[in-house]
């Protein structure tokens, strides 16, 4: 690596690339920028060494210390070391080995009628009263759709049609936008919600449709950051008993619970699954439908479902253990 040269500009150079390919590379770029830092403030140069790259994936700064977590920042050089190999061909590029491979997906935490309830009622308390109105409808929103947070965050004014009852996302993680039937009742909370905000903030049609209400973020798009850690905030008031295999409930859990529930009520109705699964996988924005079924073999929730119909079944026969 040429000393006139800084790994930041290497990552902005190959973040380009991918981008001109038509890759999206948001969480990328964030992970790569911050690696860039790590080795640029060590004035590095030459072929990068697995030294540096596991040093980064442990770096307290990245606040983990869990070895899945640091194979997961791992793997998201793999592409790059790859790329940057044309300039130092020394390079190394890291495997699985290192902190072990990238473990499974774990169980989340599925929320209880009640548990949701609860949060929103949480939420509704906060002042002033329009923070306590966006935090309330954000999470209830999730919950009701099934949304990414960072896509309920980015939604605009023009995005949410409050006749149609429709929602256009667009700021996805796969690039991709998609539309959104919301039911009745989710749009009377919206429609509440939008006639509150714009009694207090001026709204364009390219405003966000939630919106801050401390310090710089007033009338602007609350950060992701400030969301999660409100969610904290009443997460611990609230002292939930953590179901998941996670440390602690999260926000991204509505989004689980949401498809989980819709799966649980099928199987309630005696609805063909199989027949249902790619249009829930489009409605959430699922890359690919397998990513829809993997809820069928890992949340306890749906197993426990399965094993219920599937008991009767089996009467009183004998079954040979394999």
């Amino acid at each position: 690596m040429s000393t006139a040269t800084t790994m930041q500009s290497f990552v902005e150079h190959f973040l380009d690339e991918r981008h001109r390919l038509g890759f999206a590379s948001r969480s990328m770029g964030y992970a790569l920028r911050s690696f860039a830092t790590h080795v640029d403030a060590q004035a590095l140069t030459g072929p990068l060494r697995i030294e540096v790259m596991a040093s980064w994936a442990r770096c307290p700064k990245n606040a983990s210390d869990d070895p899945r977590t640091w194979a997961r920042r791992l793997k998201i050089l793999r592409p790059f070391a790859r790329w940057f190999r044309q300039f130092e061909p020394g390079t190394a590029v890291p495997d699985s080995s290192i902190f072990g491979r990238v473990g499974q997906r774990l169980a989340p935490h599925i929320y209880t009628e009640q548990e949701i309830a609860a949060l929103l009622a949480a939420a509704h308390r906060l002042r002033p009263p329009l923070r306590g109105a966006t935090y309330e409808t954000l999470f209830g929103l999730l919950a009701a759709t099934g949304l990414r947070l960072s896509e309920a965050v980015h939604l605009l004014d023009r995005d949410v049609d409050l006749q149609a009852g429709l929602l256009q996302v667009r700021r996805t993680k796969f690039a991709k936008s998609r539309q959104v039937p919301i039911h009745p009742t989710t749009l009377a909370a919206l429609r509440r919600y939008a006639t509150l905000r714009d009694r207090e903030v001026a709204t364009t049609q390219e405003a966000p449709f939630f919106v801050g209400t401390r310090g710089r973020r007033h009338g602007r798009m609350p950060s992701l950051r400030q969301v999660d850690r409100v969610f904290q905030q009443l997460r611990e008031q609230l002292g939930w008993v953590n179901r998941g295999a996670h440390a602690t409930p999260r926000v991204h859990d509505l989004r689980h619970t949401f498809v989980v529930r819709r799966i649980l009520r099928w199987q309630g109705e005696g609805v063909d699954i199989d027949q249902q699964m790619l249009a829930l996988s489009t409605y959430v924005g699922h890359a690919n439908v397998t990513n829809t079924y993997w809820y069928l073999s890992a949340v306890p929730e749906l197993l426990a479902r399965a094993a219920a119909r599937f008991e009767p079944l089996m009467g009183n026969t004998e079954v040979d253990h394999v």
